[in-house]
C-alpha cells in the first residue's frame, strides 16, 4: 500500500522516487530493466529474493539487481508509515553517463568475496539528505542535475566497502543479452514460472525470448527447462526420502500427477520405479 509518492523523471523514466507506505505490507518489486538502490529511513523490511533473505535495518540501503524481489514489513502501530528513497539504475542511463569507459575502480577491482547487500549508513547519509532537499525544492531539478546525482551515488558506493556490490550490479547491467538470459534461467529453473514470465524477466517479447533461448541453449525453453527440472528430481529421488509430491513442487511442477506423467515419458520409469531401481 503506497500512501504517498514523489518522483523525479529523466527522459520519460522515473529515476529517483520517494515513497511512503503503510504497514503491514508485502511489496513485490520487479525490476525488469534496471538495477535499484533503496534507502529506508526509519524502519526497514525483510528482503526476499531467489538468493537473498536478509533483514534490513533503518537508515540502511540495498542494491538490487534486475529480477524479482519481495519486501515484507510487519505492523507496529495503526498510524505507522514507512519512508523509502529509491534510485533506479537503468543500463541506458549508465551507458550515457559513462559513454567512454566505466569508472576505473569498477574496471580494475577484483572481487573475490561475495558482495554485501547492505550499504553502510555512514556512506550514504549526506547523499540522502541532498535528495531530501531537492524533494522539498523540486523546481531545482533537471536532467543535468539528475545525471550528477546518479554519478555521485556510484562514486560513493565505489569508495565504500561495497565496491564489489556496485561492480557486480553494473557488470550485470552491461552484460550481453545471452549472459543475462543464462543468469535468469539459472536462477529460476526450478521455479514454476511459465515461458511468458521468463520472457518478461528477460525484458524480451515472447518470440524474441524463444529465439534468443534457442540460440543460447540449442533447445526450446519448454524442453530444456523440463529436462533441468527432471535432472534435479532424479537427484532428489536418489539421495532423499522426500515424498514424490514434495519433489514435484520443489523442482517447479504445480501438479504432482503431471510431474509423474512427464517423468515417465522422458525417463522411461515412474518416479517411484526410478527410486526403487536407484536405491535397491
Amino acid at each position: 500500500m503506497v500512501l504517498n509518492r514523489q518522483t523525479f523523471e529523466y527522459r520519460d523514466k522515473i529515476l529517483i522516487e520517494k515513497i511512503k507506505m503503510g504497514t503491514p505490507f508485502r511489496y513485490e518489486a520487479l525490476f525488469e530493466n534496471s538495477g535499484c538502490f533503496i534507502y529506508f529511513k526509519d524502519r526497514a523490511p525483510k528482503l526476499l529474493s531467489a538468493n537473498q533473505n536478509v533483514q534490513i535495518n533503518s537508515q540502511e540501503a540495498v542494491l538490487l539487481k534486475c529480477g524479482n524481489h519481495f519486501l515484507e514489513l510487519l505492523k507496529q502501530t495503526d498510524e505507522e508509515e514507512v519512508e523509502a528513497m529509491v534510485v533506479h539504475l537503468y543500463p541506458e542511463v549508465l551507458k550515457k553517463l559513462y559513454a567512454n569507459e566505466l569508472p576505473g575502480a569498477i574496471q580494475n577491482n577484483e572481487c573475490k568475496d561475495p558482495s554485501e547487500v547492505v550499504v553502510s549508513k555512514e556512506v550514504i547519509s549526506r547523499f540522502i539528505d541532498s535528495l531530501e532537499f531537492y524533494f522539498q525544492n523540486p523546481a531545482l531539478i533537471n536532467d543535468d542535475l539528475l545525471e550528477l546525482k546518479i554519478k555521485e551515488l556510484i562514486l560513493l558506493l565505489m569508495q565504500s566497502k561495497n565496491v564489489c556490490s556496485i561492480q557486480e550490479l553494473i557488470s550485470d547491467l552491461y552484460s550481453s543479452r545471452s549472459v543475462q538470459l543464462k543468469k535468469i534461467i539459472e536462477l529460476h529453473r526450478y521455479s514454476n514460472l511459465g515461458t511468458e514470465d521468463l520472457a518478461k524477466l528477460c525484458n524480451l517479447s515472447l518470440s524474441s525470448f524463444k529465439r534468443e533461448f534457442t540460440k543460447t541453449f540449442n533447445d526450446t525453453p519448454n524442453n530444456y527447462i523440463t529436462l533441468q527440472k527432471l535432472k534435479r528430481a532424479k537427484e532428489l529421488l536418489r539421495i532423499t526420502e522426500m515424498a514424490i509430491s514434495e519433489i514435484a513442487y520443489g523442482v517447479g511442477f504445480n501438479d504432482p500427477l503431471y510431474f509423474t506423467r512427464i517423468f515417465k515419458k522422458k525417463i522411461g520409469l515412474s518416479p517411484t520405479e526410478y527410486r526403487q531401481q536407484e536405491t535397491s
